[in-house]
């Protein structure tokens, strides 16, 4: 693998992570939770969510994301490349934490630090 590609995959696992941050973000508004625990029409509440700009904002970055992954797996070898996807987690997590406050407990960490073990594997192989 050169580090071009290793590079475009990094870029793409990261993209995807603030995808998620982007949408849960989204997601929490307060709009949105009224929507989601009233009664209104359904076509109303995915309104709501379709015009939240968080949530446009994580679709956005997963597409660039999947642009970005669609390159990769024409460089390498799909199982070569899906492990790294497994550094999505750590990113997610720091992400949260520093983005949205969410807490890092140890167990947490304990379990992504598994993970991050098995892509280490991989990526020797």
């Amino acid at each position: 693998m050169t580090i071009s590609v290793f590079i475009l995959i990094l870029v793409s696992v990261a993209i995807s992570a603030l995808a998620q941050i982007s949408l849960k973000a989204g997601m929490s508004a307060e709009a949105i939770q009224l929507a989601l625990d009233s009664d209104t029409d359904r076509l109303d509440t995915i309104t709501t969510i379709a015009s939240n700009p968080y949530v446009l904002g994580g679709l956005g970055l997963y597409g660039f994301g999947a642009i970005l992954w669609l390159l990769v797996l024409a460089r390498i070898d799909v199982s070569m490349a899906y492990p790294f996807v497994g550094l999505g987690f750590i990113l997610t997590m720091v992400f949260a934490s520093l983005f949205l406050n969410e807490q890092l407990t140890l167990v947490r960490i304990a379990g992504t630090m598994l993970v991050v073990s098995g892509v280490f594997l991989v990526a020797k192989s």
